[in-house]
């Protein structure tokens, strides 16, 4: 059980860093000269990357920007919260009852990044050419593949334990 435990709390921690990465990190859609995220851009001009606001585009509104920016945050709060609240229950909770509180902050932090990701996916460059989605915008599908496997473990765990 002790293995199975420490398993678990590296799965969590694993997408905790995920999904910090891909919110903190410059490169949800990247080109050869442009890098952004859900942040800012950067451009690379005269041999170094220089810091310009998102640009106004008419394609999409302020709101699904800042949906995508939110359910970021939201997913981080919520699976740092998650891996709090799994260390707690451990000492404190019965066998029954130990993992329904984790699993519950794993599922918002999933359904949050889950959210984010697909927004963007929707309403960010469509009509940008010559671009790809970049390693934070994968980091962001890992870590929601992450907060679901580990959310559906804490649920099982909770069945086996009770």
């Amino acid at each position: 059980m002790l293995a199975l435990l420490a398993g678990i709390f590296l799965i969590h921690l694993t997408g905790i860093i995920l999904l910090l990465a891909a919110t903190i990190n410059n490169a949800w859609w990247v080109t050869d000269t442009v890098s952004t995220d859900i942040w800012a851009r950067w451009v690379w001009v005269n041999g170094a990357w220089n810091y310009t606001d998102l640009p106004d585009i008419h394609t999409y509104g302020e709101e699904y920007l800042q949906a995508v920016q939110a359910s970021s945050c939201l997913a981080c709060i919520f699976s740092i919260l998650g891996l709090f609240v799994f260390l707690g229950q451990l000492f404190t909770l019965p066998k029954g009852k130990r993992f329904a509180f984790s699993g519950i902050f794993q599922l918002i932090a999933c359904l949050c990044i889950m959210i984010a990701a697909s927004i963007y996916t929707d309403r960010f460059h469509r009509n940008e050419a010559g671009g790809w989605y970049g390693p934070s915008f994968i980091l962001a599908w890992i870590s929601f593949v992450l907060t679901f496997i580990s959310t559906i473990i804490y649920f099982v765990l909770r069945k086996k334990t009770a």
